[in-house]
């Protein structure tokens, strides 16, 4: 299941419920054809994970107090 969230400035109806909308929150939606469309488009965006930076050294994450 992606995790997607609207464009800025775009509500997209729900496919199980078009009453309500994706807006500015990710939510978790099925990998249909719906949403692929939707995602192709450009309403739709995948939210991008928050990724801890990686040491170069070590290849472990990162802490706020290392010196790379």
């Amino acid at each position: 299941m992606p995790r997607v969230i609207a464009a800025p400035g775009l509500r997209v109806p729900r496919e199980d419920n078009p009453r309500t909308y994706i807006e500015g929150k990710a939510v978790d939606v099925p990998d249909t054809t719906y949403y692929r469309r939707r995602l192709a488009s450009g309403e739709l965006v995948i939210e991008q994970a928050q990724v801890a930076p990686i040491d170069s050294k070590s290849g472990a994450p990162a802490s706020k107090g290392s010196k790379a």
